[in-house]
């Protein structure tokens, strides 16, 4: 088994120069004004698709572009195993263009041109090729993505990110604490937030790493007691359903410090790939939002404290 993993260790050790890191995303974050922070980054492992003027939206969707083409190369040199891994910790982006589509069968405006996510695809171009959100339904229901509960927008984005964290805790050992901690986030928000119930299937599907008890839960206090501390850790310090956003920002950072463990040592296998593909996702997060705060005028972030 090591000497598969040679290659693509090696390839994901590599990849950690590719981002831009804490101290230069603060460095984006003060720049007084979008254009000065896209100058900035012009000049960096995000300026190869970045828009010498780009709006802030076209200018986070660039980091997320350029976010995937480092996974997929990162993926080019991985034996299967590794693809599987690196697969569901990109399929944030199936989703996002899986939500982009939706949203073009509802004839509700303009989207961007679907992310290139080549061997990251899990069903993509078979979702791409519906033409109604009833079909994209069905293509989802029959898929490893597994049924949304309905066709809407909401109903979609939530039963798809409930998949993946469920998928990526029983396939990818290495990212099980970050897939339970991000899927109670998501409960949390849409139950004791948005007020919001899951579909019977969807709310059943997050029930295998939530446990019963804390998707039964009638209050956000017996939510977080009854978690498994797989997933409790997420929520730990956080009393009120209306901090969330508290314990978001606390997931990231646990993200890019676990993931920078992981990549450490000499060993051979999937750890060190997980732990490559987690700071790279930490590390695009981190610099969108320090985009944000630049469009805003400029201001100082610590390590994680950029916006969502």
């Amino acid at each position: 088994m090591g000497a598969g993993w040679v290659a693509g260790v090696t390839r994901a050790k590599a990849m950690l120069s590719r981002a831009l890191g804490a101290e230069r995303a603060e460095e984006v974050a003060s720049a007084p004004g979008l254009d000065a922070a896209v100058r900035y980054l012009s000049a960096s492992p995000y300026g190869h698709d970045l828009p010498s003027e780009a709006s802030l939206a076209e200018a986070q969707r660039a980091v997320g572009e350029t976010l995937v083409w480092h996974l997929r190369v990162l993926a080019g040199w991985q034996p299967a195993s590794g693809v599987t891994a690196l697969r569901l910790l990109a399929c944030g982006f199936e989703i996002a263009n899986t939500e982009d589509h939706l949203r073009t069968l509802t004839d509700s405006g303009p989207v961007p041109s679907p992310y290139r996510l080549g061997t990251l695809a899990t069903v993509w171009p078979r979702l791409a090729r519906t033409r109604s959100p009833q079909e994209l339904w069905a293509a989802l229901a029959s898929s490893a993505w597994g049924d949304p509960g309905a066709a809407t927008p909401a109903a979609v984005a939530v039963g798809m990110r409930v998949s993946a964290a469920v998928r990526t805790a029983m396939a990818v050992p290495e990212a099980a604490r970050w897939a339970a901690g991000r899927l109670a986030l998501l409960v949390g928000r849409e139950t004791f937030v948005a007020r919001r119930s899951l579909p019977g299937a969807v709310a059943a599907r997050a029930g295998r790493l939530l446990g019963t008890s804390a998707m039964a839960a009638s209050s956000y206090p017996d939510f977080r007691r009854h978690l498994p501390p797989a997933a409790r850790w997420a929520l730990a310090g956080v009393d009120s359903a209306a901090e969330l956003w508290r314990a978001e920002l606390r997931w990231w950072q646990r993200l890019d410090e676990g993931g920078r463990g992981l990549t450490r040592g000499a060993r051979l296998g999937c750890a060190p790939v997980v732990g490559a593909a987690a700071v790279l996702c930490a590390d695009a997060w981190r610099v969108r939002g320090a985009l944000e705060l630049a469009a805003r005028g400029g201001g100082r972030i610590g390590a994680f404290d950029a916006p969502a």
